[in-house]
């Protein structure tokens, strides 16, 4: 059995993901699911990713997190951190050594508060999705840390949807899907991403990012994402009767290997944002 003073930790990265048929409105603010389904392209991590420490200890008083070097205050109390650290921890396994004997059991691992460190290598909350790898990376930490396994296939990505919606793509490599679900009542646990094909699928695809700016954008996702859904018809017309069959459109044309179509489908989403 565990000390009371030993500090567990793990670190991972997770990557950035660009969205092609895009995710705007929120279904369930309370659990986060999506008024449409969504893909994207997952980034490589060599330039784009969040880099995640979790540790865990009975010796800690508090959870706590730092994001890029600065304490966020009260961030146990944040209702996106909690719902991610509640429900890794709460189905966390025996950790034990290389001889089967237990290191730490499921009921310490529950008296035990993390700290997080997590630092971006990119601009944060200036539009490169930001949130999407730090709670990807967030969720994937503490479950290396606390063994816990997945419940059922995306289990892990519907807990980062609770995060930041689109970290459940972020979960993935390659091109991803994020399908909207229809089960509210079980906490949406069907909205989750689905990988459609590895990042060695499409090899020559390439993203190019500029930065023009680093600052943090005005208005975040969450408040611009209300806005819209409160007061634009076409947004409603756009989930129920576009994104459907242009889902369905750029994820053929992504497994036929089809710049041209992909390239003016993507193009089509995001024109009828401006």
């Amino acid at each position: 059995m565990t000390s009371d003073m030993a500090i567990h930790m793990e670190t991972v990265s997770a990557p950035t993901n660009i969205a092609c048929i895009k995710y705007w409105g929120k279904a369930s603010i309370e659990h986060n699911t999506p008024i449409n389904s969504s893909n994207s392209w997952t980034l490589s991590q060599t330039d784009l990713r969040a880099v995640t420490t979790a540790s865990a200890s009975s010796s800690f008083t508090h959870d706590r997190l730092w994001l890029n070097g600065v304490e966020e205050l009260d961030a146990s109390k944040n209702k996106r951190f909690r719902a991610c650290v509640d429900e890794i921890q709460s189905n966390a396994c025996d950790k034990v050594d290389a001889e089967g004997n237990v290191i730490v059991s499921q009921e310490e691992w529950q008296g035990m508060k993390v700290h997080i460190s997590s630092y971006n290598t990119f601009p944060t909350a200036a539009g490169l999705a930001s949130s999407a790898a730090g709670y990807a990376a967030l969720v994937y930490a503490l479950a290396q840390l606390f063994g816990t396994n997945e419940l059922y296939p995306g289990w892990f990505s519907t807990i980062a949807r609770q995060g930041s919606g689109s970290a459940c793509r972020s979960m993935h490599g390659g091109f991803v899907a994020w399908r909207m679900g229809s089960d509210p009542e079980h906490h949406g646990r069907d909205s989750l991403a689905v990988p459609i094909v590895d990042e060695k699928y499409w090899p020559e695809i390439r993203a190019l990012i500029l930065v023009v700016s680093d600052a943090k954008k005005d208005t975040s996702s969450t408040t611009g994402m209300s806005t819209s859904v409160a007061t634009s018809e076409l947004l409603s017309h756009r989930a129920q009767h576009v994104v459907p069959k242009r889902i369905v459109e750029l994820e053929t044309a992504v497994l036929a290997r089809d710049f041209e179509n992909f390239g003016r489908l993507t193009m089509m989403d995001s024109n009828q944002f401006h």
